[in-house]
């Protein structure tokens, strides 16, 4: 069972997605472990009925949540865990519904629970690593993440990788969060959310040039294209002295989505903000 929290798809500011993956093996002793006759393939008929129970429950519990519904989420979390006390999933599940809950201390409580069952589970670290990362501990959230990219064989280090460069902007390690999202799009030059948080990074570091190159390629795509591109792309311009670009941006920006909090800012001349 995996899950990605990510939130919308427009969302192309200082922010970086969760996510949930499925148990994964404990840490394996130094000691050579004593031979042993191949195992059979698990199948659905090994299942138990507790198990069965709670990958039922799991997966109502992943949706619920998935669509915000974090009461319903919880309970569905605690039936599954009623089935199997030690469902590391579970625990990872029940933090990330507490911290939205703003249960800091439970929240907190279930990520380690979860790292206890699961001591190399990365996806685990990462969510515990954001969620410490909104706790403003910082050196703590980094851990997690470096822990979580130590795992041999983690496929979601890129987006490990661009949480870790959002939480450094955050506490405004401009050189530090640059250097790591650097790392993470160039696994994944395609991403728009990386490309707009490494933009930004550049532009706080009066990089312009190159936070307009970032910007630019998202911008190309029409489909990509919202109030935070293009306000992004306008507060560039306007550290650039590019004043009919700043003027034709701001344009499309008022025009395309006058409601918008970045539409306001620009009729303002608040570039700064």
């Amino acid at each position: 069972m995996r899950f990605k929290h990510s939130g919308s798809n427009r969302a192309w500011g200082l922010v970086a997605g969760l996510g949930l993956a499925a148990l994964t093996g404990m840490l394996q002793g130094c000691a050579a472990p004593a031979a042993r006759p191949p195992q059979d393939v698990q199948t659905a008929s090994d299942q138990t009925d507790a198990d069965r129970r709670a990958r039922v429950r799991m997966e109502l519990a992943v949706a619920y949540f998935g669509r915000g519904q974090n009461s319903t989420a919880l309970d569905e979390v605690k039936q599954a865990l009623q089935a199997k006390p030690d469902l590391a999933d579970a625990y990872n599940l029940r933090g990330l519904i507490y911290a939205n809950m703003s249960e800091v201390a439970l929240a907190e409580d279930s990520f380690r629970h979860a790292l206890q069952l699961a001591p190399r589970d990365a996806d685990t670290m990462h969510n515990y690593g954001w969620f410490l990362c909104q706790q403003r501990r910082y050196g703590d959230a980094e851990a997690q993440f470096n822990a979580a990219l130590a795992v041999p064989n983690y496929r979601d280090a890129m987006r490990t990788l661009l949480t870790m460069g959002v939480c450094q902007a955050r506490n405004n390690q401009w050189a530090e969060a640059e250097k790591t999202l650097q790392r993470s799009y160039e696994m994944d030059p395609a991403n728009p959310t990386t490309a707009m948080n490494l933009a930004e990074v550049l532009l706080r570091r009066g990089e312009y040039e190159r936070a307009r190159f970032y910007v630019r390629r998202v911008n190309a795509n029409d489909e990509l294209v919202s109030a935070q591109t293009l306000w992004l792309a306008a507060r560039i311009e306007n550290k650039l002295g590019q004043s009919a670009q700043v003027k034709v941006l701001g344009t499309q920006l008022v025009n395309r989505f006058p409601q918008s909090a970045e539409a306001l800012l620009y009729e303002k001349g608040r570039f700064d903000d």
